[in-house]
């Protein structure tokens, strides 16, 4: 019986804590959260106790440390390849792979500019022309995948790719950075799921304050 333990960090801030998390949340995959607050400007030397990366997340089953959101994602599909985690189809199923990894290696101009932060009252951020070329790639990827599957998520049900662009999701909202109506349909499925609701109470509820993803 896999156990899983997942340590994340801050709910607030952590982005990347918050693709597997969600992802296992809503696919209702068993796992033990432990959540380790980076509240040092480089994290928490405390990481080094089971991460070798010094980063989170990590997830942890049994001997195995696995230190990579999408590699933690692809781990849980290939556990329980019921809860369709990637697409049944081929075809779908590598498209979402390359969204996905696309997302995992990209938009670095939005990543610095908007660190993921649920407390930030919103408003309007006003963003450079690389921002903004991150920004209409993204809604590109979005509206191409929610033509294709017929939503509501972007290949039909919740799948790994979901759970790889729910930070931004989040970093649209908080900087107000489009009204595009594919961004607001998408929205509304991502934080109408129970897993992202429970997700941004808990952040809501954090007092922990990093300088350096304040905006």
């Amino acid at each position: 019986m896999t156990s899983f333990e997942l340590f994340i960090g801050n709910k607030n801030y952590s982005s990347w804590s918050l693709r597997p998390w969600i992802a296992l949340r809503h696919k209702k995959i068993p796992f033990e959260e432990k959540l380790v607050p980076f509240d040092f400007e480089n994290g928490n030397p405390e990481f080094r106790a089971f991460s070798p990366s010094m980063k989170v997340p990590v997830l942890k089953d049994g001997d195995l440390t696995v230190w990579d959101s999408l590699a933690i994602l692809e781990y849980a599909a290939d556990c329980f390849p019921e809860k369709g985690l990637w697409p049944e189809d081929k075809r779908a199923r590598a498209t979402a792979r390359a969204v996905s990894a696309e997302m995992h290696s990209g938009f670095s101009a939005l990543r610095n500019a908007c660190p993921m932060n649920m407390r930030r009252p919103i408003e309007v951020l006003a963003v450079d022309v690389a921002v903004t070329a991150d920004i209409e790639r993204i809604l590109e990827i979005w509206s191409e995948c929610l033509e294709n599957s017929g939503g509501p998520f972007l290949f039909g049900d919740f799948t790994i790719a979901d759970a790889m662009y729910a930070p931004v999701v989040s970093r649209f909202a908080t900087y107000t950075l489009t009204d595009a109506p594919v961004y607001q349909q998408y929205h509304a499925a991502l934080t109408g799921t129970d897993a992202w609701q429970a997700w941004e109470a808990d952040a809501l509820k954090e007092t922990w304050y990093v300088a350096v993803d304040e905006v």
